[in-house]
């Protein structure tokens, strides 16, 4: 029998401790108060749905990730939520069904039955907002704005914006016209930019759209990237133009709002594209190799549900993001109570935590190792002092 040491956690499940824990709560609290100055209401989508419910028309990928169980009561297959935008968008669409724009954010535990990158935590804490009924670029530009605030409030400054459009890459390969097989091979070549595979796959394909394809892998960069890829699908693939315009655009718009914003541009990416339907966008620290919020738009989800709407959103893993934030852990500073019945010690303790003070009884007489000061009885009163006081 093989031994088993029952304080591990599976693969990929961590637990948050004391001090890290003060500090996602704290973090939790302070961008949905964020959110909330932004005009974005919060809602609490349940962890567990009916399957076809939680996975209706959003691809391959969210179902793979997705745990599954028996419900005992119906018998019908449940899912545990790996992704909560889905579930917003359900809200939006049914629950709600308000005429004109609606934002909503959230904060929720998800679980992922196998992780996203090698590293990634299986649990994250997932935390974003969405923005339901416009289908502007200004809807666009709002939600952007809002991501990278929330890194700033993080104590997060140093940020990448990587920048792409599914558009580009639909209108290419309608134009190459390969068949499902083939463009699910070519699409996985692109994720990885891996030209060697693409020429392999692309080895029946005419040449010239063959190069247009390959040509996707490279197209990541500064702004000139996307003057040359006006040049490369002009006359082949115009339908990109437009995809690369409103780029063009949406860098022009945040740059005049941030002027010293990093923006990369990068025409291969395509993170959730059976989910998105134009513009993709991720924010990138030093030292943590993975995007570490990401979003874009996704016009029409909640048309399972009844209701079609233009959607854009974002979110990010509050665990990830704590652990990167410039926040320190709280200080050691509580307050020893001693462990007497006084009613006037604990008209004095109540009114410290009301205060927001810390204070903790002293049982057996021991003060917490957190306290630095103390309260002692003086003239018929209770005082804080020093603890070495």
């Amino acid at each position: 029998m093989t031994s088993f040491d029952h304080w591990q956690l599976p693969d990929g499940v961590e637990e948050v401790l004391p001090g890290q824990a003060d500090v996602l709560e704290s973090l939790r609290r302070d961008v949905l108060n964020l959110y909330r100055s932004w005009g974005y209401q919060l809602v609490i989508p349940p962890l567990v749905e009916f399957a076809e419910s939680l996975l209706v028309g959003l691809g391959e990928d969210l179902d793979l990730h997705t745990f599954k169980v028996t419900d005992q009561l119906s018998g019908r297959t449940l899912g545990i939520r790996a992704d909560i935008t889905p579930q917003v968008a359900r809200i939006d669409a049914h629950s709600l069904a308000q005429a004109g724009i609606s934002r909503l954010c959230y904060a929720g535990a998800t679980l992922h039955a196998r992780p996203r990158t090698l590293f990634a935590s299986r649990s994250p804490i997932q935390l974003g907002a969405e923005l339901y009924g416009d289908d502007s670029a200004g809807a666009d530009v709002e939600i952007v704005r809002l991501m990278m605030a929330t890194l700033n409030l993080a104590g997060l400054s140093d940020i990448t914006l990587d920048l792409g459009h599914v558009g580009v890459y639909e209108a290419v390969l309608k134009a190459a016209n390969l068949d499902a097989d083939l463009e699910r091979t070519v699409f996985d070549a692109l994720q990885r930019k891996s030209i060697p595979d693409l020429r392999a796959a692309l080895a029946g394909v005419d040449g010239p759209m063959a190069e247009q394809i390959i040509a996707l892998a490279d197209l990541h960069g500064d702004d000139a990237v996307l003057l040359r890829a006006r040049d490369i699908f002009a006359s082949t693939a115009p339908d990109a133009l437009a995809a690369i315009d409103t780029l063009a655009e949406l860098a022009a718009d945040l740059r005049l709002l941030q002027p010293n914003l990093t923006i990369y541009f990068d025409l291969a990416e395509l993170r959730g594209y059976h989910y998105h339907t134009g513009l993709v966008f991720a924010a990138y620290v030093p030292g943590h190799g993975e995007a570490l919020a990401n979003g874009g738009r996704y016009n029409n989800v909640g048309q399972v549900f009844g209701r079609a709407r233009p959607a854009t959103g974002f979110a990010t893993d509050l665990k990830a993001l704590s652990l990167l934030a410039a926040r320190p852990e709280p200080e050691h500073n509580a307050i020893s109570a001693p462990d007497v019945h006084d009613p006037l010690l604990l008209e004095a303790v109540q009114g410290l935590r009301a205060q927001g003070e810390i204070v903790i009884s002293a049982l057996a007489g021991v003060p917490d190792p957190r306290c630095t000061r103390r309260l002692v009885e003086s003239n018929g009163a209770w005082h804080v002092v020093s603890i070495d006081t």
